[in-house]
């Protein structure tokens, strides 16, 4: 087989290069923004069980090469070590909102979350009698009160990798900080697959966000919430400080998931889109035999121009975001690969009856630092959807209406989808914009009735 290998690439650089035209430009971290890592191709080949990335001699195209080597019958796929980009989009910002940790932002006193997050209120009708209700909320109220009945106040003893650019987990030397409102005790241990080292320490900010989303702490006087507050988070970094990581990256990342037991494993990012990422798709597919839940975001139109990997990928959950007032978010992409619908703030669709518009709020860095702390008022996108489905399925494996026995068992990722898929709320779109609807996540942990 190495022979074969050997043979293979040698013909196939061969004719890589003999077509390429020469170019003046020095190989960077990345070909270009949205393309793929320099010189490498991911080649399986037949009998082998994984793909791999290969390294190319310095003039061989990386796309000759591929093709090249996808006319020999031994090869199963070879294709460029594509780039996948964070998936938030932009949002303006609010000269009046100063994003700050101070007073009407804590939640010492009841309710304070409640006057940002609208995210996590019930809908209209459905609310508790001491806070307010939100035309695009999920209800994390009653989720949260049906958990605490269940013994698993927050989806507690869950385990949820965040495969992203890391998270403000702990503090580091001079330059990192553990944001003020994850607690040292609900981390397991991660990895970052872009340093190579234990240590995956966010530089962006992105991937803080998105974990607060999912399991930030609450009734600590800091800041906000997270929907699974209870929950352990995974920090598997694949993401550089750009937001972006390779195929090879974020398939190690999964894997890594997997071997350390994780249950859910949230991705708020996505690949081009029509590109073919087997290397990433062979990975989700053990996810799923695992009996763990894949989340993704679906893309923002102007990054994304469809639905992408891994949000189409094998059994992943593709979630489309939705605004403060219950409408499909501009940003938000229609296709086959959305499954649910989560709120992902900003600015509604044309002819949306409402015109509430405001962001996600979570705590992350200030921007221009790693040891500083905000709520942002910029955080919009499909990024910020795939969280809140991440944490509804925390919610939902802890919440006594899985059985225990599919533990480890592809079967369990199919009932928890169901749940969430069934106890969604329609918003009247085409199951191509929508999917089953907006996540209500205080009715998927509605306790079954015997």
């Amino acid at each position: 087989m190495n022979r074969l290998l050997r043979t293979l690439l040698a013909l196939a650089a061969l004719t890589a290069t003999a077509a390429a035209a020469p170019t003046s430009h020095a190989a960077t971290g990345l070909a270009s923004a949205r393309a793929f890592a320099p010189r490498q191709v991911v080649v399986k080949f037949r009998g082998q069980k994984l793909g791999r990335a290969l390294a190319l001699a310095p003039r061989a195209g990386v796309r000759r090469t591929a093709r090249a080597l996808r006319r020999n019958p031994h090869v199963v796929y070879a294709e460029p070590n594509y780039v996948a980009t964070a998936s938030a989009s932009s949002a303006p910002f609010d000269p009046n909102d100063s994003g700050t940790l101070e007073a009407g932002a804590t939640v010492s006193e009841l309710g304070n979350w409640a006057f940002r997050q609208w995210n996590f209120l019930a809908p209209e009708g459905a609310g508790a009698e001491q806070l307010p209700t939100s035309p695009g909320g999920i209800d994390a109220v009653g989720a949260w009160r049906h958990l605490i009945e269940a013994g698993r106040p927050g989806a507690a003893g869950v385990v949820v990798a965040v495969l992203d650019t890391g998270v403000a987990y702990r503090s580091f030397g001079t330059d990192f900080r553990r944001s003020p409102d994850f607690g040292p005790s609900q981390f397991v241990a991660g990895y970052d697959f872009v340093a190579h080292d234990r240590l995956p320490l966010d530089e962006n900010g992105h991937g803080t966000h998105v974990a607060g989303t999912i399991a930030e702490k609450t009734d600590n006087g800091i800041g906000l919430t997270g929907l699974a507050y209870g929950a352990k988070l995974m920090p598997v970094r694949v993401l550089n400080r750009g937001g972006r990581g390779n195929a090879v990256q974020i398939a190690k990342g999964i894997r890594f998931a997997i071997e350390n037991h994780a249950q859910v494993i949230n991705m708020s990012f996505n690949f081009a889109c029509g590109k073919r990422v087997p290397l990433v798709d062979e990975a989700l597919l053990e996810a799923y035999e695992a009996g763990i839940v894949t989340v993704a975001a679906t893309g923002n139109l102007g990054s994304e121009s469809c639905v992408s990997e891994p949000a189409t990928g094998p059994r992943v959950i593709g979630v489309g975001g939705t605004t403060e007032g219950g409408c499909l978010g501009t940003y938000s992409l229609a296709g086959k690969g959305v499954d649910l619908l989560a709120p992902g703030g900003g600015t509604p669709d044309p002819g949306c009856p409402s015109i509430l518009a405001r962001p996600i709020y979570q705590v992350t860095f200030r921007p221009g630092s790693t040891a500083a702390f905000a709520i942002p008022g910029t955080y919009v996108g499909t990024s910020m959807a795939a969280a809140h489905v991440s944490g509804a399925a925390a919610m939902v494996l802890a919440g006594g209406t899985v059985k225990t026995s599919l533990k480890g068992h592809p079967g369990i990722v199919d009932v928890v989808t169901r749940r969430l898929r069934n106890t969604a709320r329609s918003l009247g779109l085409p199951a191509t914009e929508q999917g089953a609807g907006l996540i209500d996540v205080g009715r998927a942990t509605q306790p079954k009735r015997s």
